[in-house]
């Protein structure tokens, strides 16, 4: 078996000085020639390459999407020079870099494109500043390496996808002297770290401003803070950007597709190799077999699975690790603002920020088994209020009752035979081949999707003989949506349909330029202004347009629309519940679905909500379910406080009058 890390070697130093409480950090790292190697290799490749990468925007931009049948028609005809299992992040990625390279690529995904990890992340593009300071700390070259490579990924994504990814100021409080000059010494090496690729300095705010800038803070002991960018994105969404490009480009891809028995038969030589994948429709029941000549396993969390489904005898190389995010209303958090609190009481970092018009706080870390629906429990969610009180002004009560959702994600973390607990696990990734040529590519972070697609598809094409027509295209590739994308384009489409304000930004700000696709689809509303866009729940800016749109983006239940296509089960589980009798009707009537089939999506998206997304939480934990459950005993003094401060003459009651 032949087992490699990705992360190259480099040397290092490192100076700390200390002196009249400040502490100043260098950090520099040299690489080795093969680095300087790889390197003029990729510029020579993007030079000969500008008029192919011309060639390939135009065919995203042009190219109608197959029918989800059509693909499937295709996999059962065709053999493939790469089969990508794996409809996550990684897998979408790898498929995106194989077809653009003009090989040709099935992906096959068991539940939907992003239904795993890749949807249920902490929404950032980020190096990890943590990660970082572990590198600085322990002297660890390949932490160090991974958040270099990590930043550049970072300014790409932006790049290739500026609708559904942003820079994001997060500020970091600081409550005691010596953390300032610590605080300030790591963050300021971030930026170093990010050259060229810096979205903007890092600086540092006096007690004053930073209450300005984000009054919900508590500012007892406040000595000031610093704010540091990285980036956020739509995560679902732009997971499923990139499956869309990759259909664009010729790939063929299929959710809801499962791998039940790898093939095998024998190369030239007489060597056992991988021929394909039996595959199962799990929306038909349907059975067939895809053919390629080289299978890349990216399944994430399940990638030991996958591993020993080809050979039984396989060691496990990944630990899965499970982080739970809670959603809070907005009022909770500045509309452009993080924070981070690097000091968690378990010394974990929690990240409270906004996102969708909402405020997302998380994430914890601990060993977990693998499933294909992780739920929150009532436990991981205290823990995270607990730890965000720690941060906020006492005048807030951060109430249970205010979680508007919650869910778990998986990370497939690579096993370090030498730690202790996850958190000193570093998301390195690695590439393994196996006998039979199964080409596995392990671990790794969202940010660094597209660098772990690149080096997956550079080993399918050295370890199976495979021939590209192209170089690897995709750094500066623009994805589906983006091209003629601008910050005003929202402005377009309240001017040529007559939509509302939010509804235009959300729009835009979800399909780029194929938002007018999307615009077209919407039904009148009767009203003179918004004129077009029929809202799913009036507290949201979904359309129901975006349900029609979404089928077309292979959309194939109730819960893949909620979940994924809109983000409404992760914003407010309670207003997904509520329209999923509207997009349910939506659907059958587009899909010809029976009064069964019906009734049976309703039933499955209210386990998914219940179960994934935390709306049975509390009544599972034995509470009532109306609106008293979030009141604490302390809530309830202060507020027979209040009442028996406006009833004077000790009356039992009030008397309002308008």
């Amino acid at each position: 078996m032949r087992f490699g890390r990705v992360l190259r070697r480099g040397a290092m130093t490192l100076c700390i000085g200390v002196g009249g409480g400040a502490a100043v950090v260098v950090w520099k790292a040299t690489t080795l020639a093969n680095e300087v190697a790889l390197e003029s290799l990729k510029a020579h490749a993007k030079s000969s390459s500008a008029a192919g990468d011309d060639e390939l925007s135009r065919r995203i931009q042009t190219t109608p999407l197959p029918t989800r049948a059509q693909h499937l028609a295709s996999m059962r005809t065709k053999t493939y020079d790469v089969l990508v299992i794996g409809g996550g992040s990684t897998g979408c990625g790898v498929a995106l870099d194989a077809a653009a390279r003009g090989l040709s690529t099935a992906l096959v995904e068991k539940l939907d494109f992003a239904s795993g990890t890749s949807s249920k992340s902490t929404k950032l593009i980020h190096g990890g500043v943590r990660y970082l300071q572990k590198a600085i700390l322990g002297l660890d070259v390949e932490q160090y390496r991974m958040v270099k490579e990590a930043l550049s990924e970072r300014a790409n994504l932006i790049e290739i996808a500026p609708h559904l990814a942003y820079p994001l100021p997060i500020m970091l409080p600081l409550y005691k002297l010596w953390q300032l000059p610590y605080y300030y010494a790591g963050i300021k090496c971030y930026d170093l770290v990010a050259g060229r690729q810096l979205l903007r300095s890092s600086y540092y705010l006096s007690k004053s401003k930073a209450l300005e800038l984000f009054p919900m803070l508590r500012a007892e002991k406040l000595v000031g803070a610093l704010v540091y960018y990285d980036g956020q994105q739509n995560d679902a969404r732009m997971c499923l950007a990139l499956a869309l490009t990759s259909a664009r480009l010729g790939a063929n891809i299929a959710n809801h597709l499962e791998v039940i028995e790898l093939t095998k038969g024998q190369d030239s030589s007489g060597k056992e190799v991988l021929t394909g994948a039996h595959v199962k429709d799990r929306l038909t029941g349907e059975t067939f077999d895809v053919r390629a000549r080289c299978i890349v396993n990216a399944t994430g969390p399940f990638t030991d699975s996958l591993r020993q489904l080809d050979s039984p005898e396989a060691k496990k190389i990944c630990q899965p690790s499970s982080g739970v995010h809670i959603v809070l209303p907005d009022y909770y958090s500045p509309s452009k603002m993080g924070l981070l609190d690097p000091n968690t009481s378990d010394g974990r970092v929690i990240f409270f920020l906004p996102w969708q018009k909402s405020t997302m706080a998380g994430t914890t870390d601990n060993n977990c088994a693998v499933t294909d629906g992780p739920c929150p429990t009532e436990s991981e969610v205290l823990f995270v209020l607990k730890e965000i009180r720690n941060y906020l002004n006492p005048d807030i009560n951060v109430r249970r009752g205010d979680v508007l959702s919650a869910w778990s994600g998986i990370r497939p973390l690579v096993v370090n035979p030498n730690s202790k607990d996850t958190q000193s696990i570093a998301r390195n990734h690695i590439i393994e081949v196996s006998q039979s040529n199964l080409v596995t590519i392990a671990g790794g972070k969202w940010t660094t999707y597209r660098l772990m697609a690149e080096e997956t598809v550079d080993r399918c094409i050295e370890v199976c003989g495979l021939k590209a027509k192209r170089p690897c295209s995709t750094r500066g590739l623009l994805l589906d949506g983006a091209h003629g994308w601008t910050p005003t384009l929202f402005i377009r489409l309240i001017q040529d349909f007559g939509i509302d304000v939010e509804v235009a930004q959300h729009l835009a700000g979800t399909y780029g330029v194929r938002a007018f696709k999307v615009a077209k689809l919407a039904k009148l509303t009767g009203k003179r202004w918004p004129m077009i866009g029929i809202r799913l729940h009036e507290d949201y800016p979904f359309i129901e347009a975006e349900v029609m749109y979404g089928i077309r983006e292979y959309a194939c239940t109730a819960v893949d629309v909620i979940a994924r296509r809109t983000r409404l089960a992760f914003l407010n589980v309670h207003a997904a519940a509520e329209s999923l009798p509207n997009i349910i009707n939506i659907m059958a009537k587009e899909l010809g679905w029976s009064a069964a089939q019906k009734q049976l999506e309703f039933e499955r998206a209210m386990e998914f909500l219940n179960g994934e997304m935390g709306l049975g939480l509390k009544a599972s934990s034995g509470q009532e379910s109306d609106a008293l459950e979030s009141i604490t005993e302390d809530e309830i003094d202060l507020y027979t406080k209040r009442f028996k401060a406006l009833d004077s003459d000790s009356k039992g009651f009030i008397t309002v009058t308008t």
